[in-house]
């Protein structure tokens, strides 16, 4: 395993992810009944969804996204950085936090709260598509030059996080519960308006007809291409290499089909349908929107 890597029961994580920092943050952190918390796969739209709650929760107003970091509005739980943030948060409000993790490593104590989750999925072929090409820009990843060498290790779960499938379901096992809302990448992309409303009456904010504008117009790709606060643009050297592109690159759905061979596409989804089968393929509305 590359020293880029470090090995938690299993699973793949970036080697600054300590395996005591990701032991504490499933035995010990506390969420509180009040947190507001995104969850997702990684390259899902994890900071599109972070931009649009951004937005809800400030009317639409960008201020907050313009000048605040995306990872200091909603820190991550498994990091240190993130949980010194979350901690030394004052009591004034929710506190909104974000993760990758896959369910058996989330802190246990989000089980017995009343916390809320947002949970974005995105087509797996989009996802494998889009992780290929980060794995070229975030230097804590391995970069991978050939994407049939990345299709090969996402479809067998051996890449950060684990495996897309065991992700999904795990989390979807709370998809009945109250405090738990599903979206899709693609169906954020269809309808936003739609959506922005489904997330407003889950957190029970309510927003002015003009307000959604705004969170739709200020969480644009085309407008959070240009924040440096969202684009990543601001973060070292040694931690992006910004000449291999940017963490934003096109903000569709689709692009999948320009990398896949007839022949992946076919194996993909054989695997697809024999991991999935026991789901709602409703659920997956990819291939609809």
């Amino acid at each position: 395993m590359s020293s880029k890597y470090v090995n938690f029961e299993g699973i793949k994580f970036p080697s600054v992810y300590n395996v005591e920092w990701l032991k504490f943050c499933r035995d010990e952190f506390v969420v509180k009944n009040d947190d507001v918390i995104v969850v997702t796969y990684p390259k899902s739209g994890t900071n599109w969804i972070i931009e649009i709650l951004s937005l809800i929760h400030c009317k639409g107003d960008n201020t907050w996204v313009q000048s605040t970091p995306i990872w200091e509005r909603f820190p991550w739980i498994e990091t240190e950085t993130g949980r010194h943030l979350l901690c030394t948060k004052e009591e004034n409000g929710p506190r909104f936090c974000t993760s990758h993790l896959p369910i058996q490593f989330f802190p246990k104590s989000y089980f017995h709260s009343k916390a809320k989750i947002i949970y974005v999925m995105r087509n797996p072929r989009d996802v494998v598509v889009s992780l290929y090409h980060f794995s070229k820009v975030l230097k804590l990843l391995e970069p991978t030059d050939n994407f049939s060498k990345m299709l090969e290790m996402f479809s067998q779960g051996n890449v950060i996080y684990g495996c897309w499938f065991d992700h999904i379901c795990g989390w979807l096992s709370l998809r009945e519960n109250d405090n738990f809302l599903i979206l899709t990448y693609e169906e954020l992309l269809h309808d936003m308006r739609r959506n922005v409303d489904k997330i407003c009456h889950f957190l029970g904010t309510k927003l002015k007809e003009e307000e959604i504008d705004l969170v739709i117009k200020n969480a644009s790709f085309s407008v959070m291409k240009d924040n440096k606060m969202s684009n990543h643009s601001i973060l070292p050297d040694y931690i992006m290499d910004h000449s291999q592109g940017s963490i934003m690159r096109k903000g569709i759905s689709g692009d999948w089909k320009n990398h896949f061979t007839v022949a992946q596409s076919e194996a993909f989804d054989n695997l697809f349908q024999e991991r999935m089968t026991e789901l709602d393929q409703r659920l997956f509305p990819w291939d609809q929107c």
